[in-house]
């Protein structure tokens, strides 16, 4: 059974930086790196969980969400089942729940149906 962990949440000033990171477990570093598609998906009080960004299995170009190009940065490490989040200039509308998601294979990564495993979220506040 995978199982995604998020952590590194926590409280910043607007047009600070945050890195996430997203460990997976239950799986192998080789499976992880060619054969998972993971995502990052935020949701916000009241509103509906939103894609973030992904890395798709084949290792193709990553996807953000227009709202964090150019802003956050989404990479895989290189000897560990750990994906990361680097969010720059962070502001408020940054404020959310952060969750990994993780799926074999995954095509279609904007979609947040196609994951099947999913992480608990860590909290980012952003404060004016």
């Amino acid at each position: 059974q995978v199982q995604l962990v998020e952590s590194g949440g926590g409280l910043v000033q607007a047009g600070g930086s945050l890195r996430l990171s997203c460990a997976a477990f239950g799986v192998s570093f080789s499976q992880f790196t060619s054969q998972f598609t993971v995502g990052w998906f935020r949701q916000a009080p009241g509103k509906e969980r939103e894609f973030v960004a992904a890395r798709e299995y084949n290792n193709e170009r990553p996807h953000y969400s227009d709202s964090v190009k150019g802003r956050f940065t989404i990479s895989i490490d290189n000897a560990k089942t750990t994906v990361y989040l680097q969010m720059n200039s962070l502001n408020a509308e940054d404020t959310a729940v952060y969750y990994c998601a993780a799926d074999w294979y995954g095509g279609r990564p904007e979609t947040p149906d196609i994951y099947d495993y999913w992480g608990r979220g860590t909290q980012v506040t952003v404060s004016s």
